[in-house]
């Protein structure tokens, strides 16, 4: 038993990857599902831009520590005005006292930066119903800051649910099996239950295959099995609808990664000898064939010489073909 629960610590402790990813995929549905006010608000046929590279500039810039999963996305609203959306997510769900204060500070940075409004917006992960910042005061001498920002909790946004029955929206699941996670850290087969009920959420609610195969590989992520579960629960999911390619668990991907990286320096030492256009071509279906196999974003960055935005985009090109 104690094996199996020092199997499970290690992964508890990455929250931030899966959702840093779902962020990126989902980023519409996301607002939908947390802020849905804020999202009726949204042009999305006009689509968004991820600013990453601004965003950790402006965090370096306020030494306010790490910042696991937050996102600043250039959007436009239906009224035709360009504003910043600011999304910060408290994933170690965990009581902060500045949590506000550096709200408001991302806040002004940002409009200061691009002198454009910023909406900024919490979703907190912990389950202290008592706490729910949302705003920032500071006044002195007759001048006052402040700051109102929406926040929403997990917890609570899940909890009112009334059914799983028919729901569509990733984050449904996402939120649900973070939540589980952190309640059978120590709990192995009360995890693997989860797991599997989550899965046969998936292919009763109709979720597309992409949608499957993307979801699935956050569930393996947000709930790790040890060894013995995981091929059980192989077994019991066997059953079910196949998704478009086969999908392989976190034992799985990190048997064969040394393998395929060998694969991939090939396939760039490829594209040097025939042109460049030509290799990219290869490397790029070879991106697109391990994302299907279930690889992570960030495991391609480690193994490529692509950044994130480059393998976000042979991504979202896959997903439109599908």
């Amino acid at each position: 038993m104690n094996e199996i629960l020092q199997a499970l610590v290690p992964y508890n402790n990455e929250y931030d990857t899966p959702w840093k990813d779902a962020l990126t995929l989902y980023f519409r549905e996301f607002m939908e599902f947390f802020f849905p006010e804020a999202a009726a608000e949204i042009r999305w046929s006009a689509g968004y831009e991820f600013l990453d590279a601004e965003l950790q500039q402006i965090v370096r810039d306020a030494e306010l520590g790490k910042r696991l999963a937050d996102k600043l996305v250039r959007v436009e609203l239906v009224n035709g005005a360009s504003v910043f959306v600011l999304v910060h997510i408290e994933i170690q769900g965990q009581y902060e006292a500045d949590f506000a204060k550096r709200m408001y500070i991302y806040n002004y940075r940002i409009f200061d930066k691009y002198d454009l409004p910023v909406a900024s917006f919490a979703l907190l992960t912990d389950d202290n119903s008592a706490w729910k910042p949302h705003e920032f005061v500071s006044s002195v001498l007759g001048s006052t800051a402040k700051l109102e920002f929406p926040t929403a909790k997990l917890l609570e946004v899940v909890s009112a649910l009334p059914s799983f029955d028919g729901v569509r929206n990733p984050f449904a699941i996402i939120g649900l099996a973070h939540l589980k996670a952190r309640e059978t850290r120590t709990k192995p087969l009360e995890r693997y239950e989860w797991k599997l009920y989550l899965v046969k959420i998936l292919y009763a609610n109709a979720f597309s295959k992409q949608n499957i195969l993307e979801i699935l590989r956050f569930l393996d992520w947000l709930l790790f099995l040890p060894k013995e579960l995981e091929q059980q629960f192989r077994i019991d999911t066997s059953t079910l609808e196949k998704p478009v390619m086969p999908y392989i668990t976190s034992w799985e991907r990190d048997s064969i990664i040394k393998g395929l990286e060998e694969g991939f320096e090939k396939g760039m030492k490829e594209g040097m000898q025939q042109g460049m256009q030509q290799g990219m071509q290869k490397v790029s279906a070879l991106v697109s064939n391990l994302l299907l196999q279930g690889f992570t974003v960030e495991q391609l960055v480690q193994m490529s010489e692509f950044s994130q935005e480059e393998i976000l985009t042979i991504q979202r090109e896959m997903q439109k073909k599908t």
